[in-house]
C-alpha cells in the first residue's frame, strides 16, 4: 500500500493493551501498524455483517416472516421433554 493511500491517526489506548500488541509484534515480527491495520479491517466487516443482518432483520419483520413468542416459548419450555415441539 502507497503511503499516499493512508491515513495517520493518533489514539489512545490503555497501557497494558499497547504493551500485548508490542510483545506480539515483536515476536512475531510483525510491524505494529499492521496488527492494528489487521484489527481494524476485522473490526469493520463484523460491523458491517451486523448491520446487514440486521436490515435482512427488519426486511423480514415488514414482510410478516415472524413467529410468534408464544410459540418459541412453549418450543423452548419443550426441548428437555421427552417429546420436544418441532422447530418453529
Amino acid at each position: 500500500m502507497n503511503t499516499r493511500d493512508t491515513t495517520s491517526w493518533t489514539v489512545r489506548i490503555p497501557q497494558p493493551l499497547a504493551e500485548r500488541i508490542s510483545a506480539l509484534a515483536s515476536s512475531s515480527q510483525i510491524p505494529v501498524d499492521s496488527i492494528v491495520e489487521q484489527a481494524l479491517v476485522l473490526w469493520a466487516e463484523r460491523e458491517d455483517r451486523i448491520y446487514q443482518m440486521t436490515l435482512e432483520g427488519l426486511a423480514d419483520v415488514d414482510a410478516g416472516r415472524v413467529v410468534d413468542h408464544s410459540v418459541i416459548k412453549a418450543w423452548v419450555e419443550g426441548l428437555n421433554t421427552e417429546n420436544p415441539l418441532p422447530l418453529p
